[in-house]
């Protein structure tokens, strides 16, 4: 009898057992991994992504409010809602029910909100441009990795060359005695495309630093590095599309958290790139519809922002970044391409919960009225009733003037420096001109050194301008040595790798030492410039008073209660000699100054002669 109960007993595990089994999940992902309290945004969503999770039917987390699930058309996801307003820092269990039985329990961990606040950047700043690819390589032993498809290849213009997160933090010391205050870094998320992978763009992970550039860890290693220098750091980051290899995408939750799905042609329609469709008041819906939902490339499927579970999402993952790193701006990429009512919305939750972060679009347009529709609180959005909430925008339409003024040697209507003149006619276009980005070049454009054939004059023009006009100065890695590098010979080329980067390197020009005489000239010039412009308030929020270039020679002198600058660039190729009573409105009689690149002492009185291709900047001082 006691041997046909215990065989009874063991039957009724084993049944129960089995069932179980038939239940049981596997969770591969919990994402975001751990959050915050005390969000400004109160709702979470915890996507779980496993086996058989579509049978789960409720969830209970202890002092959770609102708690619903939504399933989506893969029974792999699990999608979970919840209010954090009561929540407490500290482990948490998520039980997972079926039929009111507890068929699995996930520990998750709420952490309380970091001390330490985003520091933004502005006018003050000047951003450094890395692409970590092709900057340092700080630690071989992560060139490769086995989770990750591409392997190192340095030899191969678009290969991967080993640069890394460690290789930036070994050479702070060198970007903060340069004068740099904000590092811009290219994306670092993981991206696991077989070829062509460097750059970054096609995000395979969003929760993980690529391991061929470190780990989460390191990222938050660099920042807490950069704010103990007293930079900053900020993230390149990419809502418009992801990766073809993102786990994501290829195991999707529904079809429609991407655009243009079709089966047959893989998914792939790209953009027409027309992103004037965005405000077009003639436009088509079908062009519209093209510029917006195209993917950006094969490689890059464009995501449904307006999905709200896609909107949730990739914002939970960029706060989760500007928490756990200690991130201290955003510059979005592919900004316009967007459904922009989606992205405005976006950043305005960013910047609710982050007052005191800056985000700089990506508005790759070439006028300035364009451009300023996607400025915060723009008079130029308003008459289509649009009021956008994205504090600053790049300032491409200087960057087309910088491209070919510098070769115009004598001025025509229309050429040479009056071409910063009537770029800058047009900033009242602009809610607030302090928050543009200006620059020579990026990781997308012909070096300015290729453009200009490694002038050093020219730099010296074109350095002093964007160094002290209004907006947010950036330097694209290696301009300050003279690094060349041709767009027409592929992007590789305009991404090369830093000299002394790499141990076999036979030029290292992260130190004094080991500099040519050619990068000393470039270094020597911009670490002089940008330490002295670190303390110049007058520069970082002065006002401006311009005046018509003559003779390719521009003035404009930026001024305070405090200080009055004059700057003066002739772009000429003859000395040229300014009559000074026509800028006594600003300037005063019998007045000297020092030039701040020479050293020189200058008296203002009647005239003031400048060589060819030369600029000066004069702090005006009425003591000398």
């Amino acid at each position: 009898m006691k041997k046909l109960l215990f065989q009874n007993i063991k039957c009724v595990i084993y049944f129960w057992s089995l069932i179980f089994s038939l239940y049981a999940q596997k969770i591969e992902k919990i994402e975001p991994p751990f959050w915050w309290t005390e969000m400004k945004h109160p709702v979470l969503q915890i996507l779980l992504y496993g086996d058989k999770l579509s049978i789960i039917d409720s969830v209970y987390i202890s002092e959770a409010k609102n708690i619903r699930i939504k399933k989506t058309g893969n029974p792999r996801y699990l999608l979970i809602y919840l209010n954090i307003e009561n929540i407490k820092p500290g482990n948490h269990q998520i039980k997972l029910f079926k039929n009111k039985k507890i068929l699995q329990t996930v520990h998750y961990r709420f952490h309380p909100q970091p001390k330490q606040k985003p520091r933004g950047f502005s006018s003050s700043d000047v951003v450094y441009l890395i692409m970590p690819d092709r900057f340092a390589n700080g630690n071989p032993s992560n060139d490769n990795h086995p989770e990750m498809i591409e392997k190192s290849n340095r030899s191969l213009q678009g290969g991967r060359h080993g640069g890394d997160l460690e290789g930036i933090i070994k050479h702070l010391d060198y970007l903060s005695n340069l004068g740099i205050t904000a590092l811009w870094l290219t994306p670092v998320l993981e991206d696991n495309e077989p070829v062509y992978s460097y750059h970054h763009y096609a995000i395979s992970n969003h929760y993980r630093i690529d391991p061929r550039f470190g780990s989460n860890e390191d990222y938050k290693r660099l920042a807490t590095e950069l704010h103990n220098r007293n930079m900053k750091l900020i993230m390149d980051y990419v809502v418009n599309h992801w990766g073809s290899k993102h786990w994501m995408i290829r195991d999707l939750p529904e079809k429609n958290w991407i655009h243009s799905w079709d089966k047959e042609k893989n998914g792939f329609k790209r953009s027409n790139y027309r992103i004037t469709t965005q405000f077009d008041p003639y436009v088509s819906k079908a062009d519209q519809k093209s510029a917006i939902e195209g993917w950006f490339d094969s490689t890059m499927p464009d995501i449904n922002l307006n999905h709200p579970d896609v909107f949730q999402y990739i914002w939970q993952n960029a706060v989760w970044w500007i928490n756990y790193a200690g991130v201290d701006g955003l510059r979005l990429d592919t900004y316009a391409y967007n459904p922009k009512d989606a992205i405005n919305k976006w950043v305005k939750k960013i910047m609710d919960e982050f007052p005191s972060l800056n985000i700089v679009g990506e508005v790759w347009m070439h006028d300035q009225a364009q451009m300023a529709y996607w400025q915060e609180n723009s008079q130029v959005g308003k008459i289509q009733n649009y009021i956008s909430y994205l504090p600053a925008v790049m300032d491409f339409t200087l960057y087309d003037a910088i491209k070919i003024m510098f070769n115009e040697n004598n001025q025509a209507w229309d050429k040479g420096m009056v071409r910063v003149y009537e770029n800058l006619v047009n900033d009242f276009l602009y809610p607030e001109p302090f928050h543009i980005m200006v620059f020579m070049g990026n990781h997308d454009l012909s070096r300015f050194n290729e453009i200009y054939d490694g002038d050093l004059k020219k730099y010296k023009l074109a350095l002093s301008l964007i160094l002290t006009m209004r907006g947010i100065p950036q330097l694209y890695y290696g301009d300050e040595i003279g690094m060349k590098g041709d767009k027409s010979k592929g992007d590789g080329d305009i991404r090369r790798d830093f000299p002394g980067g790499w141990p076999d390197d036979t030029i290292n020009a992260f130190k004094t030492e080991g500099r040519t005489i050619y990068q000393k000239k470039f270094f020597d010039f911009s670490r002089k410039l940008l330490q002295w412009r670190k303390n110049k308030r007058v520069i970082h929020y002065g006002k401006t008073l311009h005046f018509v270039p003559e003779n390719n020679v521009y003035v404009f002198f930026r001024y305070d209660d405090d200080e009055t600058l004059m700057v003066v660039l002739n772009n000429s190729d003859q000395k040229q000699t300014l009559e000074l009573d026509r800028f006594r409105e600003i300037l005063p009689e019998n007045i000297k100054g020092e030039d701040i690149i020479s050293g020189n002492k200058i008296k203002l009185n009647e005239k003031l002669e400048i060589p060819a291709k030369t600029s000066y900047i004069i702090e005006l001082n009425p003591k000398l």
